[in-house]
C-alpha cells in the first residue's frame, strides 16, 4: 500500500481552515507522569506545518484502554496538552470532552494559529464500535468541528476506529509527514528493496508472525527468526525443545515455510545454540542461571529464551553485507538483563552496517531505544501492529480512507 497516491497535507489549502488532526499521543504514563515523548515529538512536524500555513489545529488521540471512572481521571489527556504546549511554544488548550458540548464550544472559538486538543477519544464509548450507523454518527460529530482532516496516527492505522477511518467519509482529508514517511520506509522495503534484504523477526508468538513470514519470504534474500517463535521452527525440523515455547498448532505451518524457502531459493536462518534455564524469569528482570546448548540438545527440564553465542555469529554475519534491513521482534527475553544478549548484538549489528535499518515498532523498538541504539538505525516505527499488518501485505484502514490525489 502507497501513501503516494494519498493526499498529504502539502496537497490541501489550510490557510483560515480548522483542521482536525489524528494523533498518536498513547504515551507511557507513571504515575501521571510522560516516560516517554517520542510520539508526541513525532507528530510536531505536522502540526507546525498546519500552524505556519494559517490553520486552526484540532488534535485528538486515544490513550491506553478507559474502562471505569477512575481511569477516565488516569488516562485524561492532560499530561499530553501540557507537554505539547511546552515543545510547541503555543499554549494547547484541553477540551473537557471529546465531542460534547465544551469541545464544541472551544472548537468553534479556535483561531487560525491556536491549538485546541480533544480529550481522550476512547471516552466515547462509540470510538471502537463495529456498528456502522453509531460509526457514522458520532464521525459526524467530529466532523462538525473543522473543515479538514488529517490523519498522522500510523500506530492506529490498522484500526477502523471513528477518529482513525470513519471521519475521512465526511471531511476532505490527508495524510500528515509521520504518516507519509512511515509508509514510505516500510513500503519502500517490502515493495522495492535495495538489495540484499534481509528479514528479521522475533517474538514470542509464531500466531502474530503467521502471514508476515509468508509475505517477507516472497520479498526477501534472507529471513532470520529468533525468539520464542524460532522453537516451533526447531520442532518442524525435528529437534527436541525441553519446555521452550512451542506452538504445537503450527509445527506444519513451520514445515512449510522452510519447505516454501527452499524451493524459492531464499535463505532462512534459524538458532544453531540457545541460552537455556530451568524456568522463566519471575519477576522478568530477576537474576537467572543460565547455560547454553545447541539447539538438537536443549535438556528435557530447560527453555531457551534468548539465542546463543553461534547464533548471534550467525544472524549478525548475514547482516553485515545487507543493504536493507527489516527487524520485528527481539532475540529473547530482552527485559532480562542476562538474557538481552541476542537482541542487543543483533542491534549492535544492524548500528554497524550501512544498510538502510528499519525496526518495526513494539518491543523492537522498545528494545533498540533502551540498549542506546536508537539513533543509529534508519527509522523506528511508531507502530508495532500497524507495522506488522503493513508486512503482512494488509490495507490499514486508517490510510486506505483518505482521498486519492
Amino acid at each position: 500500500m502507497s501513501v503516494l497516491n494519498k493526499k498529504t497535507v502539502e496537497d490541501i489549502a489550510v490557510a483560515g481552515k480548522k483542521v482536525l488532526v489524528r494523533c498518536d499521543f498513547n504515551v507511557p504514563l507513571k504515575d501521571g507522569v510522560i516516560t516517554s515523548d517520542k510520539r508526541i515529538v513525532a507528530a510536531l512536524p505536522t502540526i507546525r506545518y498546519l500552524l505556519d500555513n494559517g490553520a486552526a489545529v484540532i488534535l485528538c488521540s486515544h490513550l491506553g484502554k478507559p474502562k471505569t471512572e477512575e481511569d477516565r481521571v488516569k488516562l485524561s489527556l492532560a499530561p499530553v496538552a501540557a507537554r505539547l504546549s511546552e515543545l510547541l511554544g503555543v499554549k494547547v488548550v484541553l477540551a473537557a470532552d471529546v465531542v460534547g458540548e465544551d469541545a464544541s464550544a472551544k472548537a468553534a472559538a479556535l483561531k487560525a494559529g491556536e491549538v485546541l486538543l480533544l480529550e481522550n477519544v476512547r471516552f466515547e464509548k462509540d470510538e471502537t464500535t463495529k456498528d456502522p450507523d453509531l460509526a457514522d454518527a458520532l464521525a459526524k460529530k467530529y466532523a462538525a468541528l473543522a473543515d479538514i482532516y488529517v490523519n498522522d496516527a500510523f500506530g492506529s492505522a490498522h484500526r477502523k476506529h471513528v477518529s482513525t477511518a470513519v471521519v475521512a467519509k465526511y471531511l476532505p482529508s490527508a495524510t500528515g509527514y509521520l504518516m507519509v514517511k512511515e509508509i514510505e520506509f516500510l513500503g519502500n522495503a517490502v515493495e522495492d528493496p535495495v538489495r540484499p534484504f534481509v528479514a528479521i523477526l522475533g517474538g514470542a508468538k509464531i500466531a502474530d508472525k503467521l502471514n508476515v513470514i509468508n509475505n517477507l519470504l516472497d520479498k526477501c534474500d534472507t529471513l532470520i527468526i529468533g525468539g520464542g517463535m524460532a522453537f516451533t521452527f526447531l520442532k518442524a525440523q525435528g529437534c527436541e525443545i525441553g519446555k521452550s515455547l512451542l506452538d504445537e498448532t503450527k509445527i506444519d505451518y513451520c514445515a512449510e515455510m522452510i519447505k516454501k524457502a527452499e524451493k524459492l531459493g531464499k535463505t532462512l536462518l534459524l538458532p544453531v545454540d540457545t541460552i537455556c534455564a530451568h524456568d522463566f524469569p519471575d519477576p522478568i528482570d530477576a537474576p537467572i542461571e543460565v547455560k547454553d546448548y545447541p539447539v538438537d540438545a536443549i535438556p528435557a527440564d530447560m527453555e531457551g529464551l534468548d539465542i546463543g553465542p553461534d547464533t548471534v555469529k550467525l544472524f549478525t554475519e548475514a547482516v553485515k553485507n545487507a543493504k536493507t534491513v527489516c527487524w520485528n521482534g527481539p532475540m529473547g527475553v530482552s527485559e532480562n538483563p542476562i538474557l538481552s544478549a541476542g537482541t542487543k548484538a543483533v542491534a549492535e549489528a544492524l548500528s554497524e552496517t550501512d544498510a538502510t535499518t528499519i525496526i518495526g515498532g513494539g518491543d523492537s523498538a522498545a528494545a533498540v531505544e533502551k540498549l542506546g541504539f536508537a539513533d543509529k538505525m534508519t527509522h523506528i516505527s511508531t507502530g508495532g501492529g500497524a507495522s506488522l499488518e503493513f508486512l503482512e501485505g494488509k490495507e490499514l484502514p486508517g490510510i486506505a480512507a483518505i482521498d486519492d490525489k
